[in-house]
């Protein structure tokens, strides 16, 4: 069985290596950095990272990706970017700077910020855009299909979702397509998300309810969910101002 086991990674290994051939370590920095875009590195049909280590692991002068992952041409990688075991970036996949993908990850059509972390077991699907400073817990689903059958192609019917700056996904939660997740929001472990959440707000439950309001650093907000009132966070130095039904924050001038 280990000898069985041991091959097929072996395999994975070899098909991996095979994606693309390698950009020479000794080549000059134009060459290098050739395909470069303003804020990632596009992938080449003639891609193999240039560095790997005495543990089999691959890096690159711009991002790390793990040697049984599998990274298509043409996808979009920023500086700085880590991608671990399992993953497979599409070709049209764009991820911005500092990201970290965890343990089989898939991302296809889509666009990821800078400095998002996303957890074990997470698919991005076409359609599904995420901005900086995002946390997607593990086993945590993206759709983008809303009423699915397997006999009825649906690929011209993709729903966009958008994921704004700072929010926060919990474990096993699903984001049913078609709707926005406003800045700071805080997604609840396992509740299902089925219509637009406004910036700061905790939603809970299934189907997902706001129960309240989370700042900038993760900390519950202690104002009702409507009415006025202001909170300052001593952590921060932010202040919070509710009016009606939203939230809103500004930096404390010092």
């Amino acid at each position: 069985m280990w000898h069985s086991l041991r091959s097929g990674i072996q395999s994975r290994r070899k098909r991996t290596k095979n994606i693309a051939p390698s950009i020479p370590a000794s080549a000059a920095p134009e060459t290098q950095h050739a395909a470069l875009t303003i804020a990632s590195h596009t992938v080449p049909s003639t891609f193999n990272p240039p560095h790997q280590t005495q543990h089999g692991h691959v890096t690159t002068p711009d991002f790390y990706v793990h040697p049984s992952s599998i990274v298509d041409p043409g996808a979009k990688i920023g500086k700085g970017t880590k991608i671990w075991h399992f993953c497979h970036i599409g070709p049209e996949a764009v991820i911005g700077e500092r990201c970290s993908l965890g343990q089989n990850v898939y991302v296809g059509k889509a666009k990821i910020g800078n400095g998002v972390k996303i957890q074990n077991n997470v698919s991005v699907y076409d359609e599904v855009e995420i901005e900086d400073e995002v946390f997607c817990g593990p086993s945590m689903v993206f759709t983008n299909v809303y009423n699915p059958r397997a006999a009825i192609p649906r690929k011209d019917q993709y729903r966009k979702t958008l994921v704004k700056k700072g929010a926060t996904i919990g474990a096993n939660a699903t984001i049913v397509c078609g709707v926005t997740l406003g800045e700071y929001c805080f997604i609840g472990a396992g509740a299902v998300v089925n219509r637009d959440v406004k910036p700061y707000a905790l939603m809970l439950g299934v189907p997902a309810r706001q129960a309240g309001w989370m700042s900038q650093s993760g900390e519950r907000i202690p104002l009702s969910i409507s009415g006025s009132g202001e909170y300052l966070c001593k952590k921060t130095t932010r202040r919070y101002i509710l009016e009606g039904e939203n939230l809103t924050s500004s930096k404390i001038q010092s």
